[in-house]
């Protein structure tokens, strides 16, 4: 995806993690705490809708067969047919990626536009799977370990281990994210103990974006 200048004296913080790893949970904290929220897969369901452009080129290049009967897009049809391959699965992203980037450029001037030094978040799964790092000034990885995130997996989407493992294979390793990342949230004991950490962070990001009107 292409880079887009970030500008302006407010702070986008990107929010990731590893499948089920708790992302919503931490991210509906900060919105608590005054951080707006830009869901990346939220913007990725908008701009498939029926009479989108994205949505003409995928059902133009796919076929009838990935839509549902009310004439959606089924994403997890989708989904199923370029997990395995490269090349289909790069011409869906060149569809799909500039569209989800400027969608998320428009929300973050709608919302700077009314606060100019906000805090916000743009909730990235796949943050550095897909290379977004430049869209934002700080990372926040919401951290569980390996074991967890299969543990988790399993129960939420009622799979197999080994469906679990397959998917997980798809994305970097979660320790691995962590090299990467200003923040670490670790999301593997309660949720008082979560907070406690989202609160400390919270504190962090404020002291930057008032030095950054210094």
């Amino acid at each position: 995806m292409g880079a887009k200048k970030i500008k302006g004296g407010h702070l986008i913080l990107g929010v990731t993690g590893g499948i089920a790893s708790g992302k919503s949970t931490v991210s509906r904290m900060l919105e608590e705490s005054g951080a707006p929220a830009v869901d990346f897969d939220a913007l990725a369901r908008q701009i498939v809708e029926p009479g989108k452009p994205a949505f003409k080129e995928i059902v133009a290049l796919f076929g009838e067969g990935v839509l549902q009967s009310d004439g959606k897009l089924d994403r997890k049809k989708l989904a199923g047919i370029v997990f395995g391959d490269e090349r289909k699965r790069r011409a869906l992203e060149n569809m799909t990626h500039p569209r989800i980037v400027e969608a998320f450029f428009d929300r973050v001037d709608e919302i700077t536009h009314r606060d100019p030094h906000a805090i916000l978040q743009a909730v990235i799964p796949l943050l550095f799977e897909v290379d977004l790092k430049h869209l934002v000034h700080k990372v926040l990885l919401v951290y569980i370990p390996r074991e967890m995130q299969i543990e988790r997996l399993m129960k939420r989407d009622g799979i197999s281990r080994e469906a679990a493992e397959s998917i997980l294979k798809a994305q970097l390793p979660i320790d691995e994210k962590v090299e990467y990342s200003d923040f670490v949230i670790h999301n593997e004991g309660p949720l008082e103990e979560t907070r406690k950490q989202v609160e400390k962070v919270w504190e962090e990001l404020k002291k930057e974006t008032e030095s950054r009107r210094q």
